[in-house]
Formats: structure tokens, C-alpha cells, sequence
């Protein structure tokens, strides 16, 4: 069967495409037609010829094989130094194997390097630190993924998650409309507490646009409304668009290409339509690398920049701590053993660790800080990243995966963790309802709300007793 109703080699374009996917049940109709997906190799290895460029070749060619990026990978160690995990062995036996076959594979290779590339790497790249030859593995298999959901084999959340960005512009069925009504609705549910607060949307030439994750005004609209707080205590003249507000790229974990560009297009037309000084994104690892990163490449911005700034929020919260627009109640700082995860995307691979150092600095009381081994870029992935968390296919494997995070955070005895990228928030709540090693988890907005002074003039008015 070349094409399968669900499982296909078409992208989701429609609503109707898309609503009929997520009718799958756990994508059980669309793993059976998968089984059966024929392979277009001619167009496999056209792909391969046009995209696989020198640098890849040259890194394919140069492996050495010599095993030492092994130890680099938590998904090696966890798995008892299988030395399939090894990631040399992992890219050479997939993309490696396309590349020597010129697309010359069948079926069941394509599902085994479907599983390798969701289930067995999450495209961190800190094996890339370890390699003597400066090879990224992470990147590679970014681009192995590519080359499978081009030929259908690619995981059914991931397929509805890069359908949901082409149909929505947002990892999830969020609408304009949506979006909008959350942002007054969050306004007007701090009105008594926090009287003048905004939420402006489409201000334009403010200092500040905000962006954030999708999940945030599907799921968790209570963060919106503590970015609010923090920047209406701070004074800051901000805003958020109408569209063009998320940021996040499941296209980017689902290797659907086209999407990403689509995706990051839209941010970047808000950004141009509203002309602020500079944009900050929300507490995401994987949201700034697709924004900020990859983002104006995948645009084919000639100078590789966003067209304003842009920042990610632990950039903003140090800079507002260290210039006073956010002071902390030095009473109120965290007096128990915490810890912090390094976010891959934006520590590893954007060098933000001393930064989150400054952070941590003013929140939490001297001694009571414990990094954890090995702590900043040298940090192991949360265990659920690269659209790990989200596969339910693999969920075996992912909590298997997380059992790295969770030696790690019991060694250094925090009882909380401060986490501020969704992927790593979401894999140590599930890290903790798993193995139950009794920890608490936070993003710095709460946190950050729970210490910081307020400014008399912001406080609300009491109200004088009427006899």
C-alpha cells in the first residue's frame, strides 16, 4: 500500500485532515498503515543529493567511529552502554546507511530509523562537545528526521503537532480569536489585585513584544497573566500580537521543514508589523532555538538575524534583577536546597548558563544553591526533549530516559528544581509522578511573583470603611 488514509507522505494542510488524524486514537490505525508505507526511493536519495550538504558529508566521511561521544549521551548510559546507543553507531546506521545505499532502503528500515531518531536521540547535541573531530550528532539526525517525515515515517503526535503550525500557526488548535480572549481574560482576572494592569495587544513601536509558548493559553493561562505582572511591576511598555505570538516549532521536532519556516514567517511578520524595540520569548528552550536560532535561516534572513532582538526570558529577568526594575524582598529568598536545569537550547546551544547563575544569585539564599553533576553546558538533556515527552509510542523508552535526570537531582538533595523551559518542567513532573522522589519543579515567573518587592503605587487601594 503506497499511501495509507492516515499514515502518508502528505503534510496536514486542513482542519478537516487534521481533525480526522487526531480521530486516531492513540495513532493506532496509522502505526497499521505504516507498517505497509512504500518507500519512494528515487525521490529518497533526489532529497538526499540536493540537501545533504558538504558539511554533513564531510562529518559522515570523518567519523571516526573511535566511540568516544558514548559517555556524552544520558540515552547510552541509561540504556547499559548498548553499543547501539553509542551516537556515532546511531547516525552512521541511519542517515549513514541512506546516504551509502543512495535511498536504497525498504520499510522496515525506514521504522527502525523512525525509532532511533524520536526514541533514541533528542537531538541535545552535547555529544558535539565530546567529539575530537567536532561532529554534531544532534544536527544530523535533525536532518535524518527531515528526510523521514518527508517519506511519512515520522510519529502521529508529531504529525498532528507540525499539522496543527500549518493549520494554526501554533503547536495547538489556539485560534486568533482564542488567543485574544485569553489575553483580556487574564487582564481582567488581576484588575482587583493588580489595578492598571495590562495586557496591550498589537501596541505598536513598544519596547517589548512578548511571545510565548502555545501551552500557555491552552493549558497554563495563569502564566500570561504572571508575564503581565512581572512587566506591569518592572513599568515596562510592552506588548503581545495579535498573531505571529507563538513561538514554539513542533515542525522543528517533527522535521517537517516547511512548517518551520511557515511557523517562524509568522512571528517574524509580527515583529515587522509592530516594529518594537526588541522581542522576548517565554520561558522554552526548543520556542528561542526555533525563533532565534534556526529561525532566520529556515526564513533565509541573508544576515542570520530575527529582524528586531530577540531575547529569551532568563535574558530579561537577570537584566531587570541586576538594573532594580524587579527588586526581591531579600526575606522572602528560597531557603531550601534547590537545584537548576539547563535547558540544551538555550544554555548548551546559546550559552546562557552564567546568566541563569546571575538569576539564581538574587533569588535563592548563598549556601543554598546544589548544582547538579554535570551542571551548565555540560548539563545531560531533562530526558524528554526533542518531542521525546510527547510520544506515546515511546513513552517506555522516554521513562527509562529520565531515570539520568532523576539520579542527578537526588544527588544533590534539593527538594526543588527550577526549570525554565517547558520540555524540561513537563519531563521532571513526569519524572516525579513516576518515581515519586518528592521534589517540587517551577518556572521563574511564580517564583519570581512570591519575592519581588511591590511598589507602593502599584499596590490596590484600601477602600475606607463605610460605617
Amino acid at each position: 500500500m503506497p499511501e495509507g488514509i492516515y499514515c502518508n507522505k502528505k503534510p496536514i494542510t486542513t482542519e478537516e485532515d487534521l481533525k480526522a488524524l487526531l480521530s486516531d486514537t492513540r495513532g493506532t490505525k496509522y502505526y497499521q498503515e505504516m507498517m505497509e508505507l512504500e518507500v519512494d526511493r528515487e525521490k529518497l536519495w533526489a532529497t538526499i543529493q540536493k540537501t545533504c550538504k558538504s558539511r554533513t558529508q564531510t562529518w559522515l566521511d570523518v567519523c571516526a567511529r573511535c566511540g568516544l561521544c558514548a559517555d556524552s549521551c544520558f540515552l547510552y548510559l541509561v540504556n547499559d552502554r548498548d553499543p547501539k546507543q553509542v551516537p556515532s553507531y546511531k547516525i552512521q546506521s541511519t542517515l549513514g546507511e541512506m546516504v551509502r545505499r543512495k535511498g536504497d532502503v525498504d520499510n522496515a528500515f525506514m521504522r527502525h530509523a523512525m525509532e532511533v531518531a524520536w526514541s533514541q536521540c533528542t537531538c541535545c547535541n552535547r555529544c558535539a562537545m565530546y567529539c575530537p573531530h567536532g561532529i554534531d550528532m544532534g544536527v544530523m539526525m535533525g536532518y535524518t528526521r527531515g528526510l523521514l517525515y518527508s517519506q511519512g515515517f515520522v510519529p502521529w503526535e508529531l504529525k498532528i503537532g507540525a499539522g496543527m503550525h500549518r493549520v494554526y500557526r501554533a503547536q495547538m488548535d489556539v485560534t486568533t480569536e482564542d488567543w485574544t480572549e485569553t489575553c483580556v481574560w487574564m487582564e481582567e482576572e488581576q484588575q482587583d489585585d493588580w489595578p492598571g494592569l495590562e495586557i496591550p495587544i498589537d501596541k505598536e513601536n513598544a519596547d517589548i513584544m512578548y511571545t510565548c509558548n502555545a501551552r500557555e493559553p491552552k493549558h497554563y493561562p495563569e502564566d500570561l497573566a504572571e508575564a503581565a505582572i512581572l512587566f506591569h511591576i518592572a513599568g515596562e511598555n510592552w506588548t503581545v500580537p495579535s498573531e505571529g505570538w507563538e513561538q514554539t516549532s513542533l515542525s522543528m521536532f517533527a522535521g517537517d521543514w516547511e512548517a518551520c519556516k511557515l511557523q517562524v514567517e509568522n512571528v517574524y511578520a509580527a515583529i515587522e508589523r509592530l516594529k518594537p524595540k526588541r522581542v522576548i520569548g517565554t520561558e522554552c528552550g526548543h520556542a528561542h532555538r526555533a525563533t532565534v536560532i534556526e529561525g532566520p535561516y529556515w526564513a533565509g534572513r541573508a544576515d542570520g538575524q530575527p529582524p528586531a532582538p530577540y531575547i529569551h526570558y532568563v535574558q530579561w529577568v537577570a537584566e531587570a534583577l541586576r538594573t532594580g526594575k524587579l527588586k526581591i524582598d531579600p526575606t522572602k529568598r528560597i531557603k531550601q536546597k534547590v537545584t537548576y536545569q539547563d535547558s540544551c537550547n538555550y544554555i548548551r546551544n546559546w550559552g546562557l548558563a552564567d546568566t541563569a547563575r546571575e538569576i539564581l544569585s538574587y533569588l535563592v539564599e548563598p549556601g543554598y544553591l546544589v548544582e547538579m553533576t554535570p551542571n551548565r553546558e555540560h548539563n545531560y538533556c531533562c530526558g524528554g526533549g526533542g518531542g521525546f515527552n510527547g510520544i506515546g509510542k515511546f513513552r517506555p523508552q522516554r521513562n527509562k530516559a529520565l531515570l539520568t535526570k532523576r539520579d542527578q537531582i537526588l544527588a544533590t538533595g534539593a527538594s526543588l528544581v527550577i526549570a525554565p523551559c517547558h520540555n524540561c518542567w513537563d519531563a521532571i513532573r513526569d519524572l516525579e509522578e513516576e518515581y515519586h522522589i518528592h521534589i517540587d519543579w517551577s518556572f521563574l515567573k511564580p517564583l519570581l511573583i512570591k519575592m519581588v518587592i511591590v511598589p507602593e503605587h502599584l499596590k490596590p487601594k484600601e477602600e475606607d470603611d463605610e460605617e
